[in-house]
């Protein structure tokens, strides 16, 4: 009978490691740790990005952030990562912000110390590929404003999505960190890895980053991972882990050992969950050892201090995922993606499909070639197989963005796709295979031209190409002077802060308490009227409820917003009865309306664009038709019992 293959006979052919040689008293399997060289180890702290945007969904306001960066600013961190990822969507659409205010404020805040943004390659801080214009005229004023250190990454690890942005980086003569997004799966391997990293350092890089994304890299292989790296490539090595699974502090140790350079930290009162490892704690742990930060703790307790309260101003945006989460080793998937999907399915009365949903999700994942799970494939891959629950069959719906990603329009997977999923993705369209920018027309001079009636600067330009919809209801918010960012409900619920703009106001959410038992309530409004009532959304604790209610006086939930248009002439959607009603797949947002009434359309032409869970997709018409009667205008929230559009 064959010898099976001890733990450290598959850890070496992954690795290249060796075990020790026996000596008496030694398991004969233990790991020989060979410390490199003492060498001071560089910390990045990402509190203001990245901390707050795993812990608290990215709503912390700018203003609560810049005290903590002019402390910051004195410490001697390598960098401080300030913007990008999700914080550009979360200022226009959530805070009422601008984001290019933002980073002007932040580096004004902190001008001793390079500032460092997460940048998603040719998606750059939105969720689809733009036009090289666009990325030029991003990445040139995003280094105007302040920005330092571009680490850049693409979610299916294509190197050709990444090439032109190293490119504007370096005619920008700022620093390019190219990211190597860590994942699991069949066809990823340490080998895998560094030969990327060698194609990287070929391109340019003045670093490179491993981004573990869901806190998935083990100690072990950490230590592995850096050490091949280090002797690969000539450049330094920056090491971004998440706590979500609890091994962060033990890998980045490892990894420290292994020859690691910089390292990202969070400070404490924004680290672990779905965060990074603390600062302090490893400032700590190294002090007086040959990898001492050199940074002195004694200057953190009045920053920590002043974070942890405002922390607590935010704890309606609480994530549920603040302690150690070790499903993420099965799942693969990142708290931030798991408090999406609930909410998602909390919309639809369908919290119960949590568990089959991250069930499906890997499949889903094999199906598309072993994407690593992070924006924008995370959502791509959640999205198609919430669908594939909530229809009772997969792939039965495809989204607009599979069919994008099967198609090749996001890249290369890492590995082969399903013929058969594929094939019904993509029905007759053709495939490419070139760098999927290259197909992309300008589309600047486009967005100007769309934006001619408003008085807009450039950045403002940037902004609505790159979030169309959110970005002009904000133009149209600020013209007018009613910018209002979602409240902030006071510890413990109540009303909040009172309106002075003579509406009455109720508060979006709030806490009850009947017979010893507490229930978290939220409310909110369709905006349409169906036979004199008006349907309001009542979700307590995660079950949601329809009510309808006949008003004495409208209630606006949380303070006045832009009504939502009622499209038919009565005020009313219909339910879908026939063949020929467009419907959507899931609750969004009308994004874009692509005909008119009297259109002559197609079967599977699009009639819309959908916003939902982030992600932008075309909804198509069922059957040739005619459009007789469009129920929805742009910015329109719909659900899925509701014809849009009909055709006959």
């Amino acid at each position: 009978m064959a010898k099976q293959p001890t733990f450290w006979d598959k850890f070496k052919k992954r690795t290249g490691a060796s075990p020790r040689k026996r000596r008496k008293g030694k398991r004969p399997d233990t790991f020989e740790l060979e410390a490199s060289p003492g060498r001071k180890i560089h910390l990045t702290d990402v509190s203001l990005r990245d901390g707050h945007q795993s812990l608290l969904a990215t709503r912390m306001r700018t203003e609560d952030l810049i005290p903590t960066a002019e402390q910051l600013d004195a410490v001697g961190f390598w960098s401080l990562e300030v913007w990008g990822g999700a914080t550009f969507d979360a200022c226009l659409r959530f805070l009422k912000e601008d984001p290019w205010e933002r980073l002007r404020a932040f580096r004004q805040a902190a001008p001793n110390t390079k500032l460092q943004m997460l940048l998603r390659g040719q998606n750059l801080v939105g969720y689809r590929h733009y036009a090289d214009d666009v990325l030029e005229q991003f990445i040139v004023k995003s280094a105007e404003h302040g920005i330092d250190v571009f680490r850049i990454f693409d979610a299916l690890n294509d190197i050709r999505n990444l090439q032109s942005a190293i490119r504007v980086v370096r005619q920008c003569n700022k620093h390019v960190e190219a990211t190597i997004c860590y994942t699991v799966s069949p066809v990823h391997s340490l080998h895998h890895f560094v030969e990327q990293a060698k194609r990287l350092e070929d391109l340019g890089t003045d670093s490179i980053c491993i981004k573990d994304m869901a806190g998935l890299l083990p100690p072990f292989e950490a230590y592995a991972l850096i050490k091949r790296l280090k002797e690969a490539v000539r450049v330094p090595i920056h090491l971004h882990t998440h706590y979500t699974s609890g091994m962060a502090s033990m890998s980045s140790l490892m990894a420290i050992l292994g020859g690691l350079d910089v390292l990202d930290t969070a400070l404490s009162p924004l680290a672990g969950g779905a965060s990074h490892p603390p600062t302090e704690t490893f400032i700590a742990a190294l002090k007086k050892t040959p990898y001492d930060t050199g940074l002195d703790l004694s200057q953190f307790p009045s920053m920590t201090e002043q974070l942890r309260a405002a922390r607590k101003k935010y704890h309606q945006f609480e994530s549920d995922y603040t302690g150690v989460d070790t499903d993420v080793l099965l799942s693969q998937v990142p708290g931030g993606m798991i408090s999406n999907l609930a909410s998602q399915l909390a919309e639809q009365n369908a919290i119960d499909k949590m568990k089959e949903v991250l069930e499906e999700i890997p499949r889903v994942r094999k199906d598309m070639g072993y994407p690593p799970l992070v924006t924008p494939t995370s959502q791509i891959v959640g999205t198609q197989a919430t669908l594939n629950v909530m229809t009772g069959e997969r792939y039965k719906v495809i989204t607009n963005e599979a069919k994008n990603y099967f198609l090749g329009l996001y890249g290369e997977p890492p590995g082969s796709v399903d013929a058969t999923t594929k094939d019904k993705a993509i029905a007759d369209d053709t495939p490419i295979s070139n760098r999927p920018a290259d197909n992309l027309a300008p589309e600047l001079k486009e967005a100007a031209k769309e934006l001619s009636a408003h008085d807009v600067s450039e950045e403002d330009v940037l902004s609505y190409t790159l979030f169309p919809s959110v970005a002009l209801q904000y133009i149209h918010e600020r013209a007018s002077g009613e910018l209002r960012p979602e409240p902030l409900e006071p510890p413990g619920g109540g009303q909040g802060t009172p309106s002075t703009s003579g509406l009455h106001l109720a508060p979006i959410e709030f806490n009850v308490t009947l017979h010893g038992e507490s229930y978290h309530v939220r409310v909110s409004g369709s905006g349409r009227s169906i036979d004199g009532k008006k349907p309001y959304y009542i979700k307590v604790d995660d079950k949601l409820e329809e009510v309808y209610l006949e008003p004495l006086q409208e209630v606006l939930a949380s303070g006045p917003e832009t009504p939502v248009s009622t499209g038919a002439a009565k005020g009313e959607r219909p339910k879908p009865s026939g063949p020929g009603d467009v419907t959507t797949p899931m609750p969004g947002r009308i994004v874009k309306i692509l005909v008119t009434e009297g259109s002559k359309v197609a079967a599977d032409d699009p009639v819309l664009v959908i916003e939902a869970m982030k992600m932008e997709n075309r909804v198509t018409a069922p059957i040739e038709g005619t459009v007789k009667a469009i129920y929805v205008n742009e910015g329109d929230l719909v659900n899925c019992d509701e014809t849009l559009i009909q055709l006959e």
